[in-house]
Formats: C-alpha cells, sequence, structure tokens
C-alpha cells in the first residue's frame, strides 16, 4: 500500500556545483539521532490521501486496539458505505501501525554528507543513499536532502528522489520520482509532528502500462493520546549531550 509505495521513489540530485564536502556537523548529528519520519509517537492523527482524483479520509489512533487504531471516515468525499466499510476492515491487518512515512536515515551515507546552503536559521545537506538491503536495486540511483531548522534542532524537511532511471524490480523502469516530507516545528509544548507528504512518479511497468502518479497526504487534527503527558522540546544542539568538565579540586 502508501508505505511501500512511498519507499521506492525519492528526490532529483541538486548540482553538485553549489555543495561542498563537510562532516556530518554536531548540531545534524543529533537532529539526525532524535528524528523520526513518523513524527512524535503517541499522537493520534486524521490523514487526508488525494490521488488520481481519488480522496480518503482516515483517522489513526494509536491508543486504541491494534485492529481498530484506523477509522474510515470519508471516501471520495462522503461517508462511507456499508460495503466500503467492511472492505475497509478487512483489509485493517496491513495497518497496524502510523506506518506512512520512509524511514531513510539508516540509509545515509553519512561520509559523503556535502552543505547545499547555510544561513542563520536554516541549513541544507545533501547525502547519497546506500542499500537497505541485498534486494534494494534504487538506492544507487537516489539521494536525500534534509533541512535542519537550527533554533530548534529540528529536521524540518525530507527531499527524496531518484538522480537518473532505475529499474527497482524487473520490467518496471522509473524515469524519475520525488518524496518530500514536511513537519511542524516545536512550539507550545508540542514536538515536531509530520504534516504533509507529496509523491511524484513517472515511470512504466512492461514498457507499456503507465505508472504515473501524483499523489498528496495531509495529516491534521493531531491529538497526543499517549500514557504519559506530551513531551514538551526545548532546542538542543551538539552541545547539550557533551558531559560538563569536572572543576578543579584545590590541593
Amino acid at each position: 500500500m502508501l508505505q511501500r509505495l512511498l519507499l521506492v521513489f525519492f528526490f532529483a540530485v541538486l548540482p553538485l556545483a553549489i555543495m561542498r564536502a563537510s562532516p556530518v556537523p554536531p548540531d545534524l548529528e543529533l537532529a539526525l539521532k532524535r528524528f523520526q519520519a513518523e513524527g512524535a509517537p503517541g499522537w493520534a492523527f486524521v490523514q487526508t490521501t488525494e490521488s488520481a482524483g481519488k480522496n480518503l479520509v482516515e483517522h489513526y489512533n494509536p491508543a486504541k486496539p491494534e485492529f481498530s487504531r484506523w477509522t474510515l471516515l470519508k471516501k471520495d468525499g462522503s461517508p462511507p458505505s456499508e460495503s466500503e466499510t467492511r472492505d475497509y476492515k478487512d483489509r485493517l491487518s496491513r495497518r497496524t501501525s502510523g506506518g506512512t512515512a520512509p524511514n531513510v536515515k539508516d540509509q545515509l551515507d553519512l561520509a559523503s554528507c556535502a552543505v547545499v546552503s547555510d544561513t542563520d536559521d536554516r541549513a541544507i545537506y545533501h547525502f547519497p543513499l546506500k542499500p537497505g538491503g541485498n534486494d534494494d536495486h534504487s538506492a544507487a540511483h537516489m539521494a536525500a536532502v534534509f533541512t535542519l531548522h537550527k533554533p530548534t534542532n529540528t529536521i524540518e524537511r525530507v527531499e527524496l528522489a531518484s538522480f537518473e532511471p532505475f529499474s527497482p524490480v524487473f520490467a518496471i523502469k522509473i524515469a524519475e520520482a520525488k518524496t518530500t516530507l514536511n513537519y511542524s516545528l516545536p512550539v507550545g509544548g508540542r514536538p515536531s509532528l509530520l504534516q504533509q507528504i507529496t509523491v511524484h512518479i513517472r515511470g512504466r511497468a512492461m514498457w507499456v502500462k503507465s505508472l504515473d502518479q501524483d499523489m498528496v497526504v495531509a495529516f491534521s487534527d493531531h491529538e497526543y493520546v499517549g500514557k504519559k503527558p506530551a513531551p514538551t522540546p526545548a532546542p538542543a544542539t551538539a552541545a547539550d549531550e557533551k558531559p560538563a568538565r569536572p572543576e578543579a579540586v584545590a590541593p
């Protein structure tokens, strides 16, 4: 479904002339360690998916029992019929978590980090991707761009895409693909939360069937339903993880 689809498609590489190679900065390293592609855990939300003229509105509540976490609210602008609700529930075994966003931070080639731009508020970094497994035939043709919001030390945007045509599996050819994930900034006791995913795909299967697709997934009405109070985020830097230097002891 959506999760498997998103894991395949990624962002066109920016020209190398505008980037300079650099070790991963400490603040970015810390932000990546804290980054969760799905957003902060324990939050319920409404997910609206629009693609090919169709619309699906769902509600996700992680506090509910495993196979009751997803609820179909609307299909193509109207409340679902009994048969649509029944079919939807039959597929819930594939939707036992909020698993919507691809988690690529473990595939970043950190040794090849390059700085795209760096201002007072934001820094943008480019990474090639490493294969996620022996059957991953896409990573070598893709790259990732992460936007770091410096004041909150938060990953604000992730762009993933192909920089050349590739075949993830036999008889499927991806000409171009781009996935963009946008996150809110932590404010007022709310942590960083996933806001939107956009997907752009151009390709063919069996050299005949079109795989062209444009999709937008929006997340709204976030509500904390975890057992503990929602965390109050504070701007963090790499210096926060360094142990304090012991004071000298007088002889």
